[in-house]
């Protein structure tokens, strides 16, 4: 691995790692990227882990009280477990975010209100909305941005696939959230950075690595966290990553963040082996744990507003309450409706600023006295599925609808129908006993051949 030699990054690693553990960092640089996922655990029954691959290999890890390191890489794109949102794929360092972000998860006497600045693709959104629920049921909001469009429909397909409904998703430069002044409780920022930590993934990214790189990101950094500064409230919490390894991208930000913003450094504590303290946070270094490699710390901002909302008065829609487990209002948006907890219709109706892609949960389209649902409805955490119809499917006839070929189910009963793959909901067809038609968007079918 010749490129990992270059001067200037071997004495990021040196001055990170410590001369005395270089060589194991150095020896990780030549392996094959590590391969990890996150189950969702409101999918899934107590003790069920729906593991690709073999499940009993698979190893824990140890911030993450869903995070699984498997012994191989299979192809996730060909497990139906995966479309179905029953775990996520991510890298076990970046779960490191998540584990500092829950430190600072707590109730209020409202809703509490969470960023993730530089969502896409969701891994981390996922994990914020695993650890939201666990914490504070229906009473919080997520909201998961991404400037790039293109990456923002991934990201939206994504958060659709895990299927929590108190999650909302936009495409808005991060000065956009100027508007909602002292709105956010926690703004988690994994800020663009200059990607040491996917070396082991990219060697011609290894190679074009230089200190002039660096300092842009460096400043793009501070551009992006200047921008958003306003929407943290006052007292609130930002949590500030990076996948990468030097000073400048990372303490130094911190520390310009304390001194040029008005905040506190508030990183706790967190005694996991392998975790490198440096002055102001954490970094994670492939070869002293397992994954690619990641940076956190916290800050609190000092003085600065809180938002508070009106109580909305909004309807419910009976005819479709009825498919959730938690209470849910109903609005139409682009003639499509969407359910929305109860508990954080007001914040929910506040982002209308920002224009979301989605929000709550997609139920579907009316015509005339029949539904037609929306892909996301299926596939909801929250769906109560004895409300539907359901018809469990063989691996090869999960594959098939997810391709969307062909697919005939001569024994079903007629009618719309909830396809299953084991205790997991991938979506709906209508039999006609024939043939079905699929309402499997074809944006999300698998494109490969399977």
């Amino acid at each position: 691995m010749n490129a990992v030699l270059n001067d200037g990054f071997l004495g990021v690693l040196s001055s990170l790692a410590g001369q005395d553990a270089l060589p194991r960092v150095l020896e990780a640089f030549g392996q094959a990227p590590s391969v990890s996922v996150r189950t969702n655990p409101f999918k899934c029954r107590p003790g069920q882990l729906p593991l690709p691959g073999d499940a009993s290999a698979a190893l824990p890890v140890p911030w993450s009280e869903y995070g699984y390191i498997l012994e191989s890489r299979p192809s996730f794109t060909l497990d139906p477990l995966f479309h179905a949102g029953a775990y996520y794929v991510q890298d076990s360092s970046a779960m490191s975010v998540g584990r500092m972000a829950r430190e600072f998860i707590s109730l209020k006497n409202r809703p509490l209100r969470v960023l993730d600045l530089c969502a896409a693709p969701g891994g981390k959104t996922t994990d914020l909305a695993a650890l939201l629920r666990k914490a504070c049921g229906d009473s919080f909001i997520l909201v998961a941005n991404e400037v790039m469009k293109n990456r923002a429909s991934v990201l939206a397909d994504n958060a659709g696939r895990w299927g929590d409904p108190c999650v909302a998703v936009t495409s808005a430069d991060p000065a956009a959230f100027a508007r909602l002044e002292g709105f956010f409780d926690i703004v988690v920022a994994d800020v663009p950075c200059s990607g040491e930590g996917m070396f082991r993934k990219d060697e011609e990214a290894l190679r074009q690595w230089s200190w002039d790189n660096v300092a842009l990101c460096e400043a793009r950094q501070r551009r992006i966290i200047a921008d958003v500064w306003p929407a943290l409230a006052g007292d609130g919490v930002l949590i500030y990553s990076t996948c990468t390894f030097n000073d400048r991208e990372n303490d130094s930000n911190v520390e310009w963040v304390a001194q040029n913003l008005g905040a506190e450094v508030v990183t706790p504590e967190l005694p996991y082996s392998g975790w490198i303290r440096t002055r102001q946070g954490y970094s994670l270094v492939p070869g002293l744990v397992p994954g690619e490699g990641q940076y956190c710390a916290a800050l609190r901002k000092r003085g600065g507003t809180e938002a508070y909302l009106r109580q909305a008065r909004p309807g419910r829609d009976s005819r479709f309450g009825e498919f959730f487990q938690t209470r849910m209002n109903m609005v139409e948006r682009g003639g499509t409706v969407i359910a929305v907890p109860s508990a954080v219709y007001s914040e929910m109706g506040a982002l209308d600023v920002l224009r979301p892609l989605s929000r709550g949960t997609a139920v579907g389209v009316v015509k005339g006295r029949d539904l037609v649902p929306h892909a996301d409805l299926a596939l909801s955490a929250l769906l109560v599925k004895d409300c539907f119809r359901r018809w469990s499917l063989d691996r090869n006839q999960a594959l098939a609808f997810l391709h969307r070929d062909t697919l005939v189910l001569p024994d079903a009963p007629r009618g719309l129908l909830l396809l299953e793959y084991g205790d997991f909901a991938l979506g709906f067809v209508k039999n006609l006993g024939n043939r079905t038609n699929s309402l499997l968007p074809q944006g999300r079918r698998i494109r490969m051949d399977i």
